[in-house]
């Protein structure tokens, strides 16, 4: 008796495992972002028999993190399984489509049909007509045809050659007119689809166990990659004594293959990828490296292009002989309000209103905060990098904003004056932030000639190198400038390198940077000098001096 009911049930679940399965579509209601990742947050209704069912949720991310996939049911729901596809074939689903679709499809499939018809009965009689062409050739004297019947014989060449002609013709009209309307029926179905809700290839097929019968709710959540965002900012100023008036952005970017509609959005500095595990040290065993020879072509190349204000020179090092010489889109503004939380480990910020993003892969800009900046302004140089001038923004205390690396537009005095970037990730306490170039900064670095030279003694050569700085303050107010110029440093003891003049200023011996605090009245003219030394083997050729 235990055995029959035991194979009862069996059947009653196989039964149920055969039954239709029950197609939903999931709605987004929230998306927590991340640097590279999203976060879903979904929901979706079904109508549940009691027993096993087989539920399809659609409009579920391209792709996603199948093993981050969680779902939430009421209690009297066991989620047996889940899968995630992007290949889900069924019978099924084509009855669950809108019956106007359906139709449409109907009549595609039926017009495909006819043209694959026509085609044949097309090909069968141009085939036809070559084969009499191809055996049109009447035969002489010997072939014991008169003329009656030669006569006769050209009669029917004629009129069957005329007949398959012209049903050629009439079936390549007919097929043009059966491919004109299979176009429109494409055309009407993709209006038709657009009509309804854009739904993405993935799908999640879970199998549950339901107690009772009736309607049920599911929470859905997932990461998905295919979504990100970048910090970006607005940094505008009136004028050098007036605070920064900067506005945070957020530049957010989706192609999940789900139109975001009416979003609770979150951002977060987070990143849900990487790896969380905290690393061990193991043994740290010396061992002796390959030699080079020291006329080999090796060396440390400095490069001193000009880039973004605010580059501090480079330390520069010789170290080796004889080496070659190298050579060498406007986004739509959505103003929101942001609810900023700075957790343990990151920082996010919570979006007030419901917020709309298409899955184009284009960067929406939502501005999330305006924060007017207290700045402390002055002008930095480096002359033998840029010779421009910068106008640099100090910026105290500066953690208390919450900022993220990230790209800046720069508005100074009304004029757009290009890009900079901005990184918090610092250890200084004070951030600088640059303003642009300023051109009423005039500033020249030349080499005095007679103050250089080159000498030999004995086995060295001795190379003196002298520069004047002149800096001119062509505004009409005072400006505080921070002027910054180097000499070389040496890693070899052939290799010798001695200051001569430095005018006064602060000198780091580690890495060779001069430092000058000058302080220019409207237009106001001073002049710097550096000179320095460097002694070394007459056979060599210094590289990068």
């Amino acid at each position: 008796m235990k055995k029959i009911s035991f194979t009862i049930l069996l059947l009653v679940s196989a039964i149920a495992l055969a039954q239709k399965p029950i197609f939903t579509t999931a709605k987004v209601k929230a998306a927590t972002v991340y640097y590279n990742a999203a976060e879903f947050s979904q929901t979706a209704s079904v109508n549940l028999p009691s027993g096993t069912s087989e539920i399809v949720i659609k409009n579920v991310a391209d792709y996603l993190n199948e093993n981050t996939v969680q779902i939430g049911a009421p209690n009297s729901v066991t989620v047996l399984s889940v899968q995630f596809t992007q290949n889900y074939i069924s019978e099924y689903e084509i009855d669950e489509t809108n019956p106007a679709i359906k139709k449409v499809r109907d009549s595609i499939a039926w017009t495909q049909k006819e043209i694959k018809k026509v085609q044949i009965e097309k090909y069968s009689n141009q085939q036809a007509s070559l084969l009499m062409d191809q055996n049109r050739t009447v035969a002489g004297a010997n072939s014991g045809m008169n003329v009656t019947e030669l006569m006769k014989l050209i009669d029917f060449y004629k009129i069957k050659k005329t007949e398959l002609e012209n049903m050629v013709v009439t079936l390549q009209e007919k097929e043009t007119k059966l491919n004109q309307k299979l176009i429109n029926l494409n055309e009407k179905l993709e209006v038709n689809t657009k009509n309804e809700e854009k739904n993405s290839s993935g799908k999640l097929i879970i199998q549950v166990m339901n107690e009772i019968a009736g309607a049920v709710n599911l929470d859905i959540n997932y990461i998905t990659n295919s979504a990100s965002w970048t910090p970006f900012y607005d940094l505008r100023a009136e004028n050098i004594t007036s605070p920064i008036n900067m506005m945070y952005k957020a530049q957010v970017t989706q192609s999940t293959g789900i139109d975001w509609k009416k979003v609770n959005l979150t951002l977060s500095s987070g990143n849900p990828n990487q790896n969380n595990q905290a690393p061990l040290l193991s043994s740290w065993f010396l061992r002796y490296a390959a030699l080079y020879d020291k006329d080999e072509n090796f060396g440390i190349q400095n490069d001193f292009k000009g880039r973004a204000a605010g580059v501090e020179l480079q330390e520069v090092v010789v170290t080796g002989y004889n080496a070659k010489k190298n050579k060498e889109g406007a986004y739509a503004l959505s103003t929101v309000s942001a609810n900023i939380n700075e957790n343990q480990l990151n920082v996010s910020f919570d979006i007030d209103i419901p917020y709309d993003i298409l899955s184009n892969g284009k960067p929406h800009s939502v501005a999330l905060k305006e924060i007017k900046l207290p700045a402390t302004y002055k002008y930095y140089a480096a002359p033998r990098v840029d010779k421009d001038a910068f106008l640099l923004a100090e910026i105290n205390d500066y953690s208390k904003y919450n900022l993220l690396p990230g790209e800046a537009n720069i508005i100074f005095e009304g004029l757009y004056v290009g890009k900079t970037m901005i990184n918090p990730n610092q250890t200084s306490d004070t951030l600088n932030l640059s303003m642009g170039r300023d051109k009423k900064i005039s500033i020249k670095r030349e080499k005095v000639v007679d103050k250089s030279g080159t000498r030999f003694l004995s086995s060295k050569k001795e190379q003196t190198f002298t520069y004047d700085i002149t800096v001119r303050n062509n505004k009409k107010e005072v400006a505080t400038i921070m002027l910054k110029d180097q000499y070389p440093l040496s890693t070899d003891k052939e290799i010798e390198i001695e200051l001569l003049e430095s005018n006064g200023a602060k000198e780091n011996k580690e890495t060779g940077i001069l430092t000058w605090d000058l302080k220019l009245n409207p237009n106001e003219t001073k002049k710097i000098r550096i000179s320095y030394k460097v002694k070394y083997p007459k056979d060599k050729i210094i590289d990068n001096l």
